[in-house]
């Protein structure tokens, strides 16, 4: 097994996806939390290898595919969604009900293999759900279409709720506290259920030795900043830090994939990087993009809901997660020849060195 690789579980294919998340560029601070989902860096990176089946689908096309997958379907209105991935063809069917579909059906091989494994994954959190486990929705497969060139299409009902605001978020009871017992919740989880969906699994020293061969990685670029380097050496070097029960991971957490309704949190989509690994990938985007007086009422509840819950370097760890994001942002550019990524992200670095001078991850 090389460094820092996942152990994973046969049959199904376990490879590194996309799911076309995009990166924002804002102010020093909210840039590091739009990168602060490792997963969709880490899809990025590997966008470059895939190998794109030759079949794209229009909107009309796939809520063919919805009538096949799910029988007596009446299609009232058919649209694309506003922000498109790369690996996936995706429409939004409306039926005369006015009920909303979701209808997704893989263009790449890699983006096959891994909806199989997220349609597994759904099916046992299907099981947590009906024995309390989870306190939200999640997606339940509607039915499936299978595709001429091979693989299935996928059609889920739309959940209730609203993709969450950020700005919502403050202390005390209410919706900060949702959200820290929806992550607890999610880290509660068996692991089994997601080996058993052959999806990646970690032991905490191989993520953090896959951190370190990261970092290796983004200096030989020569385009990090000296004080960011040792900076996250430091962190990645002090193996107490590191010293956690890896536990179940959703992997794609953003406010659009977290819906809620008034004080609680109906829902959770996106779950196609789901892994076993550092629960701290889950918080760093919300220890760098809510509001500062909503986090410990997060983190408070999170820790409530944790059973024997004992990680004392949680934060840190979250907070070194998001910084690394932006190493390999800067990665994918420098693989990709992308000049465009490359300048955004030494931009992005250089924000951060200056935010960060003289500041410590442990601090």
């Amino acid at each position: 097994m090389s460094v820092g690789s996942p152990r994973r579980s046969a049959p199904r294919s376990t490879a590194e996806r996309d799911s076309g998340n995009r990166v924002h560029v804002m102010s020093p601070t909210v840039r590091v939390a739009q990168v602060a989902d490792t997963r969709a860096v880490e899809r990025a990176l590997a966008r470059s290898a895939l190998t794109l089946v030759d079949v794209t689908r229009s909107p009309l096309a796939l809520a063919a595919l919805a009538t096949v997958a799910v029988p007596g379907l009446d299609v009232f209105d058919v649209r694309r969604p506003t922000h498109v991935g790369t690996e996936y063809d995706l429409a939004i069917v409306i039926d005369s009900e006015r009920r909303r579909w979701y209808v997704r059906a893989p263009i790449t091989d890699l983006a096959g293999a891994a909806l199989e494994a997220e349609v597994t994954l759904l099916e046992a959190m299907a099981q947590s759900l009906n024995e309390d486990a989870l306190p939200f929705a999640v997606p339940a497969p509607a039915g499936f279409a299978h595709l001429p060139e091979g693989g299935r299409a996928v059609v889920y009902q739309s959940l209730p709720g609203q993709s969450l605001r950020l700005d919502l978020l403050g202390p005390g009871p209410g919706l900060s506290a949702s959200v820290g017992r929806a992550l607890a919740s999610i880290h509660e989880l068996p692991a089994a259920i997601v080996e058993n969906a052959g999806l990646p699994v970690y032991e905490a020293e191989s993520y953090r030795q896959r951190r370190l061969s990261e970092v290796d990685e983004a200096a030989k670029t020569g385009k990090v900043p000296a004080s960011l380097l040792r900076r996250w050496e430091n962190a990645l070097e002090n193996v107490a830090i590191w010293r956690f029960r890896p536990t179940v991971v959703h992997g794609d957490l953003t406010a659009d994939h977290v819906l809620t309704g008034g004080s609680e949190v109906t829902g959770i989509l996106g779950w196609s990087e789901a892994k076993v690994a550092d629960p701290a990938d889950d918080l760093a985007w919300l220890l760098v993009a809510a509001p500062p007086d909503a986090v410990d009422s997060i983190m408070e509840a999170y820790s409530m809901r944790r059973m024997e819950f004992s990680d004392p370097h949680l934060t840190e760890r979250a907070r070194l997660a998001g910084e690394l994001a932006l190493a390999r942002w800067l990665l994918h550019g420098v693989r990709t020849e992308n000049e465009e990524i490359i300048d955004d992200a030494v931009a992005m670095l250089a924000d951060l060195e200056e935010y960060t001078a003289g500041a410590l991850i442990t601090s």
